[in-house]
């Protein structure tokens, strides 16, 4: 008897269950653009894949496949090497997709990715001063990779980076599977809103970003650290470069135009699964000149900084200036006029209904430096 009563209130938990999670599910949408906010200098694509010639999934003609399905402009393999010429050599336009490839370094302090550099004579050192030395003599920039991940990355001593990953979803999945275990069979449904609910604030990321743009600008990036499951990963987290032209049919130029966004600090962050974000807009104006996310200008006046997210959903902007918010606004024009030197950044959270958390960013921009002039 006992037993029948155990299993008929296991059973009608499980039905509970079922239907709590289906209605989730049914109510579940990507808020989307109407077709109109398209611009052929705003480009969209994934940072961090990895494919075969790693510990990927997928061989990167495959991965271009799912690339193209999923409507990207282009992507960045960053396969484990030191570097990784099997993967760069991957390198191309392939259905439609421009695919890029880096390298995902082992060295002293943690995970580096290195990126745009010309191929070496050797391999790159293990040593990360060493390292980002020798990326930077060929051409190349550099990444800090998960930094608060099990791999964690020794801060110590400043060296040359350009960037910082501010959400790395691999990481993120695996560091709160517990939290995540009762969305888990959506995956096999709908992999998107499994994967939205399973992010988090990036809370130690911004605050170290922030303290590390006190010092030196350094650019933000959301890293998707795709090994597997790639068609839903590349809807959820994807990088914005704006472009100076209309993107080439030209390998190599190409590469260029991306690059030079990327290591400029000339794009936002999205995390697109939730809403598209397409149209977005931070820059900064002193008399006729347009001042662009990751530019530095010295300045002995104020300076105008405008804001646009002109996407028709609930949202509320802020503007962060040295880490703290100066600014909330639910509109979709701002204007701010910035009269104290630092950095100003922007964070937009999505008010309609979305199992994006509220705390979460969906859309981050890239920093505008403002330094005070010399006397």
């Amino acid at each position: 008897m006992k037993k029948k009563k155990f299993l008929f209130i296991l059973l009608a938990l499980i039905f509970i269950y079922a239907l709590w999670l289906s209605f989730l599910l049914l109510r579940f949408k990507t808020y989307k653009l109407p077709s109109t906010y398209t611009s052929p200098l705003e480009i969209e694509g994934v940072y961090h894949i990895h494919s075969t010639f790693s510990d990927g999934q997928k061989h990167p003609d495959i991965i271009a496949s799912v690339a193209s399905l999923s409507s990207l402009d282009f992507i960045i393999l960053t396969d484990h090497g030191n570097p990784n010429f099997e993967s760069i050599s991957s390198q191309g336009w392939k259905e439609g997709v421009l695919v890029l490839a880096g390298s995902e370094l082992s060295v002293n302090r943690g995970h580096l990715v290195a990126l745009g550099f010309d191929l070496p004579d050797s391999n790159f050192s293990q040593t990360a001063e060493e390292a980002v030395y020798q990326i930077k003599a060929l051409k190349g920039f550099s990444i800090i990779a998960h930094p608060f991940s099990k791999v964690q990355w020794s801060w110590g001593k400043f060296i040359d980076y350009s960037g910082i990953e501010i959400i790395n979803a691999d990481t993120m999945l695996r560091k709160d599977i517990h939290r995540s275990l009762p969305y888990l069979p959506a995956l096999l449904i709908k992999p998107k809103y499994a994967l939205l609910k399973m992010l988090v604030r990036p809370e130690k990321n911004l605050k170290r970003w922030d303290l590390l743009n006190s010092q030196h600008p350094i650019f933000g990036y959301f890293s998707s650290d795709a090994h597997r499951l790639y068609r839903p990963v590349f809807s959820l987290l994807r990088l914005h470069p704006l472009l100076k032209n209309q993107l080439s049919e030209d390998f190599e130029t190409a590469k260029c135009q991306v690059y030079d966004a990327l290591r400029e600090g000339r794009f936002f962050n999205a995390i697109d699964a939730a809403a598209q974000a397409k149209g977005f807009r931070f820059w900064g104006e002193k008399g006729e000149k347009r001042i662009q996310m990751g530019k530095t200008i010295v300045a002995d006046s104020p300076i105008n900084l405008h804001i646009e997210t002109s996407s028709p959903f609930a949202k509320e902007t802020l503007l962060i200036h040295n880490g703290k918010a100066v600014l909330r606004s639910l509109k979709n024009t701002i204007s701010y006029e910035a009269a104290l030197a630092g950095t100003y950044r922007v964070e937009v959270y999505l008010k309609e209904k979305s199992p994006l958390g509220k705390n979460i960013p969906w859309i981050l921009s890239n920093p505008i430096f403002i330094r005070e002039k010399k006397q």
